[in-house]
């Protein structure tokens, strides 16, 4: 909220035949405090910088019709229900003089503004939380307008952007604006039933029943840098528990390392961000063959390639295993930047954090989106220690699920990219589950209704990589291994002598082509010689290739099919 303080002017006798250019110079000049770091900063330049403090960054709060400026295509905003009546539920002394009071401050009708828009061209349902209005609680009127709005949606097939901001339940209706968290709610259920895409943007802040309804159940939960997100206020649970609070808690950016929000968009990108969901999302009747566009393009190994594969010799299983372990050895990362002509990271299972050795999130290949799903190991020791050295935990394979029936939600193939050494093994794995997470995954990527195409590209570590490499497809790089768990725990077991490790690599099958011959892949993925630097383009063109050859082999098929497909593959085992 902005606090306009006026300049002085220390010279009484400016003329008043120059208060037209002064008094736009002196509008311009206002000075407003910005709450976080205090200072006295320029509002023009404030407004300029979409509402952020030119000083330390932070973002002020926003008024609606600003926001629907920074996203809504201009002149294209239709307003919806503004002329639901409002009533005083519980007979709460004060409470219409309250209302009447709001709306003369603000020119609003409530605490929220639902309407439709159009977003580079795109049509879709847009609602907006204002602070300046009771603190946006929310009341059996925000409850109604929310409501109707996504039902309307609904109706018309259209994808759904809810700006939140609360203080939470409206304390003067009691358990009627308490009902209201069920009502939309339900009304988010029907709407994802019908296949369409219903997101959040959560703003500063954002606490109480909002947070425990509509803010927190999008597909994709975006929130503004530093924005204040939580059930309990800071002050009640600090109060609650006697305890200080760690820095930043219940900030975005705490909320997206606990998993809970899939990231963090600056409002310079806000648009485009709302946009890129739009084409990324599609509606879940239509057959997978509706969306895809055939991308024509060969492939042609580079010089360098085609001579490093003339010189290449043939590793034994040993050699293999080393390989695939080196720091050096291309990951998903490297590959992905190649396949896929835009990729964005989504984050955390939305129950603990983000688990960094396991990534996912939505790619392009040519018009078509995809889900990529990916192991990755780190190439620094720093990195490697932040991403467990590509050992993921419970709550990494539950965002894999989490974006996995989501893609089948909107009919996305998925593409997963397999190289770890297996589950992480620890006190905290098994506390939060990890038999169960693997297991979860297992099932439910059974019964996907869309293609799931699975590439190990470096080490197959027993269930740990099975979790996410149950596909219609499983293909193998050159040197990759997959193997029931790794050579050294195989001659531990079945020979208590793990330095046989060795030995114990040339008799488990393990190689890409062990595991050809055992019907147990379908492709081979060539590495002209090895994969490196050199190589690794190379090596991701040829990838493109085959995955769009896999995504047309699709084309045209529906879900049940895809489904029974993938049950027939693993029965045959």
């Amino acid at each position: 909220m902005f606090q306009n303080i006026k300049k002085t002017d220390s010279n009484k006798g400016i003329a008043a035949s120059e208060s037209g250019s002064t008094a736009k110079v002196q509008e311009e000049d206002k000075l407003i405090k910005c709450p976080k770091c205090g200072k006295m900063v320029s509002r023009h330049k404030v407004v300029k910088n979409k509402y952020i403090c030119y000083e330390c960054n932070s973002y002020f709060r926003v008024k609606t019709k600003n926001r629907i400026k920074m996203v809504a295509d201009p002149g294209t905003f239709e307003n919806w229900y503004d002329d639901i009546e409002d009533c005083n539920p519980l007979g709460y002394e004060g409470y219409e003089n309250k209302l009447a009071e709001a709306k003369e401050r603000t020119g609003l009708h409530e605490a929220v503004t639902v309407g439709t828009c159009k977003i580079f061209g795109e049509q879709a349902v847009i609602g907006i939380c204002d602070s300046r209005f009771m603190m946006a609680s929310m009341g059996h009127v925000v409850g109604e307008k929310i409501t109707r709005a996504i039902e309307r949606a609904t109706k018309l097939r259209l994808p759904v952007f809810l700006f939140c901001c609360s203080g939470g339940a409206r304390m003067q209706e009691g358990i009627v604006s308490l009902m209201q968290m069920a009502k939309t709610s339900a009304a988010i259920q029907k709407h994802g039933e019908a296949g369409l895409l219903y997101s959040t943007i959560l703003t500063d802040p954002t606490t109480g029943g909002v947070t425990a309804s509509f803010a927190m159940l999008g597909d994709v939960i975006i929130a503004e840098p530093g924005a204040l997100i939580g059930f309990a206020g800071p002050r009640v649970i600090k109060q609650t528990i006697g305890a200080e609070l760690p820095e930043g808690f219940q900030s975005a950016e705490f909320l997206l390392e606990h998993g809970f929000i899939d990231g963090i968009v600056e409002r310079k990108n806000l648009k485009k961000t709302l946009y890129f969901l739009i084409k990324s999302h599609q509606c879940k009747e239509c057959s997978y063959a509706n969306f895809h566009e055939k991308v024509e393009f060969h492939f042609e190994p580079s010089e360098i390639a085609k001579e490093r594969r003339l010189l290449s010799l043939p590793k034994t299983a040993w050699e293999k295993v080393k390989a695939v372990r080196q720091v050096e050895r291309p990951q998903a990362t490297d590959y992905i930047r190649h396949i896929f002509d835009i990729f964005i990271e989504a984050h955390g299972d939305r129950g603990y954090r983000d688990d960094k050795a396991l990534i996912g999130g939505i790619g392009f290949l040519g018009s078509q989106p995809v889900t990529v799903i990916a192991d990755v190991r780190g190439k620094t020791f720093r990195e490697c220690q932040e991403r467990n050295f590509g050992m993921p935990n419970p709550e990494g394979y539950r965002k894999a699920l989490r974006l996995m029936k989501q893609a089948e939600k909107f009919n996305r193939p998925i593409i997963s990219f397999v190289n770890t050494s297996g589950a992480f093994c620890g006190i905290e794995a098994e506390e939060r589950g990890q038999g169960e997470a693997i297991a979860r995954n297992l099932l439910e990527m059974s019964a996907l209704k869309v293609p799931v195409l699975c590439i190990l590209i470096g080490e197959g570590g027993s269930g740990g990589a099975l979790a996410t490499a149950v596909g219609n497809e499983v293909w193998m790089m050159e040197n990759a291994t997959y193997s029931i768990l790794s050579p050294e725990g195989f001659a531990s077991i079945l020979w208590k002598d793990s330095s046989r490790a060795q030995e114990a690599s040339e008799v488990m099958n393990i190689t890409a082509q062990d595991l050809k011959r055992l019907g147990i892949i379908e492709k081979i993925i060539p590495e002209y010689g090895g994969a490196d630097k050199q190589t690794e383009e190379t090596i991701a063109n040829y990838m493109k290739e085959q995955i769009q050859e896999f995504l047309e082999r699709y084309n045209g098929k529906f879900g049940d099919e895809i489904a029974k497909e993938r049950y027939e593959r693993f029965r045959r085992y």
